[in-house]
C-alpha cells in the first residue's frame, strides 16, 4: 500500500456539442508513465510523454494545465469539426 503517494490518475477535459460529450484532452498513467492525450473528432489521438519526476507531481501539472488552457484545447478540438 502506497498511503499518501499518487500511484495512478486520469483528468480529463470533456466539451458538449449538440447532446454528446466528447473528450478533448486527457492526462493518465495508463501504459505505465504520465502523459497527454490530445484527441480530436476524427479519433485520432497525439500522445506527449510527461517528464515529471513523480506522479504527484504530474497530476498537479495536469489539473493546472487544464484549468488554465482549457479554452485552447477546445478552440482546438472544434477546428478539426468542419475538416
Amino acid at each position: 500500500m502506497d498511503k499518501g503517494k499518487v500511484v495512478f490518475f486520469r483528468v480529463q477535459y470533456e466539451t458538449r456539442i449538440g447532446d454528446v460529450w466528447y473528450p478533448v484532452v486527457r492526462y493518465d498513467t495508463a501504459h505505465g508513465f504520465a502523459h497527454r492525450d490530445l484527441l480530436n473528432l476524427k479519433e485520432k489521438i497525439e500522445k506527449t510523454p510527461l517528464f515529471n519526476q513523480d506522479f504527484y507531481d504530474a497530476l498537479t501539472f495536469a489539473e493546472n494545465d487544464l484549468k488554465s488552457n482549457w479554452e485552447y484545447y477546445k478552440k482546438r478540438f472544434l477546428k478539426g469539426k468542419d475538416e
